[in-house]
């Protein structure tokens, strides 16, 4: 039966520009890729687009970190993220960014029709302020001690340890993330979007079957403890969108961030020309509109965005597609152990269609978390797409070859086996189409058992060496050829690269409908080598390396900061308990028993000090130093040793060994001056 064509408009979560993609974000972008590929091998309409999530205060900070402007970082990463998905065939229409003109002017337009509709309330809040930088902090830029479990280095919006929610006021001893100093509260006007007047429309949609289940029931909870205004505006320095009519006031990042879906469409139309964006937007649209997310946005994507669309006189997503987490060998993903793995850094050490195939084998249409196991992996890896399938093309494809010139046979061997393949096309078409990825891959790989059984039964190598069978020989291997065509069709979606590969072999493009006729009279390629067995070697290599990729962004490649990183952040009132003192050294002797001691006799200017220094393979004539100014920490606590009472410490400089270079005040510097 013929199916109707749809039109529809395919989004994945948009990265946010701030860092690498990583096996983590693949999930979804393969998951969407994947059912998109599906889409278009029946024949609908499919756009599918995404874009980097580019402004907020996280960027605008890293920037100045970098020191170079926030325009300059996001562009550079938006190149790295596009060469990332592009080398795991992700095949988007289009790929852009929220600080684009099209969201600029999308953001705004749904701002004033919000305004406009009464949707935007404005009021003051307190907030707690960095006195130091000079800005408002978001949640996650304040850490403190939860009031709940009284947890140190906690967040500001909720306990990672006893899992709380609060406000940041209510944190324990709040410290700014950015600079380490204690906020203090200052008010500011703030525009607030009425969420809750959209509760009874968004109780009905999240029940609509726009949601999976799971998400539905989530969201009851959320309407249970009820909906609150939400806080749309950041004020400067921030970068962002600045609010018409309001300056020095920005849009939340959350607000032009799901904008930008319609920001990237709309850029795809406009470069296109041939593409009504209001066709896909408008409120009566016809067309599907379907988001790939995970399940730690669904809060945004199932309340915030369908409110805002409504209240705006846009439509509503068709569906939220959600997903659960990636976890590698049973645990979350870490890079101590080399299991934070970058996109870039899995290319380099394997190939995109393995990572790809694995995953359609673990997912379905729920939001269950779903494991890498490195070994699993490589063991499924090679059983299916080696053996099972690449293997069934090699095996027949050298007699074909050799013996018939490349020609298929003109009849099938066995037409009722493989009228049994092509009616289960619909069942794999549906566990593809409804998103029940790992289902359709078990049904191939079953019947790619029952094409290897076919061709082992068959033993076409113990035909080949009898004479006069070589019609039968012939049409034995051509079926194995045509069986493999069929599930090399139904992985279509799954496996570019090696579909690519086997289209060369096959001299033909596989579609959907064109397996219902088998390859008869038709003419294949010389075989080569469709894909290799991934060894575990390659996957060490691959862990080593990700363990490499986190050494380097701990520090520097090279230099001091990187075999010394800094410390973390302290305050200045911690700082300012440290008193440092001008110290003469007035006697410098080796420790009898000590081979990196030397017995330092300071003078503070009246006040006499001793102090044991680490210091001798620098100084093999302690001589050298009496005399000389230098810097000691005066109100550290004395130290008793095996030779004596350690009184301060003095300051020096370097790796250690004979690399050490102690500290030397300017002339004019008086014994017991305070160092500030």
């Amino acid at each position: 039966m013929t199916q109707v064509a749809k039109k529809i408009l395919v989004t994945c979560a948009l990265p946010y520009a701030n860092g690498s993609i990583h096996l983590g974000h693949m999930l979804e972008h393969i998951q969407a890729d994947i059912w998109v590929r599906y889409q278009r091998m029946r024949g609908n309409q499919v756009y599918f687009i995404c874009a980097d999530d580019a402004h907020g205060t996280p960027i605008m900070l890293k920037a100045q970190q970098m020191g170079i402007a926030p325009e300059q970082m996001i562009a550079d990463m938006s190149q790295e993220h596009q060469t990332d998905f592009a080398g795991f065939d992700i095949s988007y229409d289009n790929y852009h960014s929220t600080h684009s003109e099209e969201n600029r002017e999308l953001s705004e337009l749904i701002y004033t029709r919000l305004k406009e509709n009464g949707f935007i309330k404005n009021r003051t809040i307190s907030q707690l302020y960095d006195p130091e930088k000079g800005m408002f902090l978001p949640d996650r830029f304040v850490k403190g001690t939860c009031p709940k479990c009284k947890a140190p280095d906690q967040y500001g919006d909720n306990c990672e340890v006893c899992s709380a929610t609060y406000s940041p006021t209510e944190l324990i001893n709040p410290k700014s993330v950015v600079s380490g100093a204690t906020p203090v509260m200052r008010d500011s006007e703030h525009f607030f979007f009425d969420l809750p007047e959209f509760s009874a429309m968004l109780q009905a949609w999240t029940r609509s079957g726009a949601l999976q289940e799971q998400v539905a029931n989530k969201m009851q909870e959320w309407f249970e403890s009820g909906l609150q205004q939400w806080d749309i505006s950041r004020d400067a320095p921030y970068f962002g969108f600045e609010i018409p009519g309001a300056p020095g006031k920005y849009f939340y990042v959350w607000l032009d961030a799901p904008i930008g879906y319609m920001g990237s469409f709309k850029n795809l139309c406009d470069k296109r020309g041939d593409i009504d964006f209001d066709a896909f937007w408008q409120k009566d649209s016809d067309a599907d509109l379907y988001h790939f997310i995970g399940k730690d946005i669904v809060y945004f994507h199932s309340l915030f965005w369908p409110a805002m669309l409504e209240g705006s006189n846009f439509r509503k997503p068709t569906n939220l597609f959600v997903h659960g987490y990636v976890t590698v060998n049973g645990a979350k993903m870490s890079k101590s152990r080399g299991t934070f793995i970058k996109a870039s850094t899995w290319l380099q050490h394997l190939d995109a269609d393995s990572l790809r195939y694995y995953y359609a084998a673990k997912l379905s249409s729920r939001i269950d978390d779903i494991d890498l196991n490195l070994e699993d992996f490589v063991q499924r890896v090679n059983a299916d797409i080696v053996n099972k399938v690449v293997n069934l093309a090699s095996r027949n494809a050298g007699f074909i070859t050799k013996r018939f010139n490349g020609q298929l046979s003109a009849e099938l061997a066995d037409p009722a086996l493989y009228k049994t393949f092509t009616d289960a096309s619909a069942s794999i078409g549906e566990a593809w189409a409804s998103r029940e990825f790992s289902r359709a891959v078990r049904e191939i790989m079953a019947l790619a058992d029952v094409a290897n059984r076919y061709v082992d039964e068959q033993a076409p190598w113990v035909v080949a060496k009898q004479e006069g069978r070589d019609a039968e020989l012939q049409a034995i291997c051509s079926m194995g050829i045509n069986m493999f065509r069929v599930l090399m069709t139904w992985l279509k979606p799954v496996l570019p690269s090696l579909t690519a590969r086997t289209e060369a072999f096959l001299n033909q493009e596989l579609s959907w409908d064109g397996i219902q006729q088998p390859l008869l009279n038709h003419s294949i390629s010389p075989f080569k080598a469709l894909y290799g067995r991934i060894e575990m070697d390659k996957v060490n290599g691959l862990i080593e390396a990700s363990k490499e990729d986190a050494a380097a962004a701990k520090a520097p490649a090279t230099g001091p900061l990187a075999d010394d990183p800094i410390q973390d952040t302290i305050s200045f009132d911690d700082f300012a308990k440290i008193d440092m003192r001008i110290a003469l050294i007035e006697n410098a002797e080796f420790v009898e028993g000590s081979d990196k001691l030397l017995r330092l006799s300071l003078d503070l200017g009246g006040e006499k000090r001793q102090v044991f220094s680490g210091i001798r393979a620098a100084y093999a004539d302690p001589a050298v130093l009496v005399g000389r100014l230098t810097v000691m920490v005066a109100n550290l606590a004395p130290r008793k040793m095996r030779f004596g009472i350690s009184e301060g410490m003095v300051m020096a400089a370097g790796p250690g060994g004979k690399d050490i270079f102690l500290l030397s005040p300017d002339s004019g510097a008086q014994p017991g001056q305070q160092v500030k």
